[in-house]
């Protein structure tokens, strides 16, 4: 295990919902969730100065600020994943996550010509997995950077043979790190 402080977090925090009317969709069929109040109590072993890219969706909006903020960092904006698929929802049936972007202290964007769209189109694949585009973009922007991937489902193989390296942490792969 490392004791080393990351610039670039990307985190899927395993979020818990108390509106599931049907016990079949409740989160917690997949795997354990935690409060937003164990969430934004982690230490997070960031740098002074990182990037958080922070997967929310949209009934935990408000939520995810909040986590945001715990963590130290302070939103700048965000993207949207378009998952192809129109899943549950009482007010809409949801469609799409959104991804955070918060900053710690003094960190730049990507470089102007490496910049995407902020509305990214993949179809859904298990549940919360996550686009790997995503992934790879990130470490393809800040190759030098320090990268952890919180609550993370893999260890990807494809990105280390590419020399991108990610830390991980999480209850479905080998973990890189400890978390209090």
């Amino acid at each position: 295990m490392t004791n080393k402080k990351y610039q670039i977090i990307l985190a899927d925090p395993p979020w818990r919902y108390d509106f599931s009317k049907d016990s079949a969709d409740t989160i917690e069929n997949h795997y354990p969730t935690m409060s937003v109040d164990e969430i934004c109590a982690l230490q997070v072993p960031s740098e002074d100065n990182a990037v958080l890219y922070l997967w929310a969706t949209a009934p935990k909006l408000k939520e995810a600020l909040n986590v945001m903020e715990a963590w130290g960092f302070n939103y700048k904006t965000h993207a949207i994943w378009d998952k192809g698929w129109i899943g549950m929802g009482y007010w809409f049936r949801g469609q799409h996550e959104l991804l955070l972007v918060g900053v710690k202290g003094n960190f730049s964007p990507p470089q102007a010509e490496q910049r995407i769209s902020s509305v990214m189109k993949q179809k859904k694949s298990e549940h919360s997995a996550k686009p790997e585009g995503i992934r790879q973009l990130i470490g393809e922007w800040y190759p030098d950077k320090t990268k952890l991937e919180l609550f993370a489902r893999s260890n990807n193989d494809s990105l280390f043979q590419k020399g991108i390296k990610w830390d991980v942490f999480g209850n479905e792969v080998k973990s890189d790190i400890k978390l209090t």
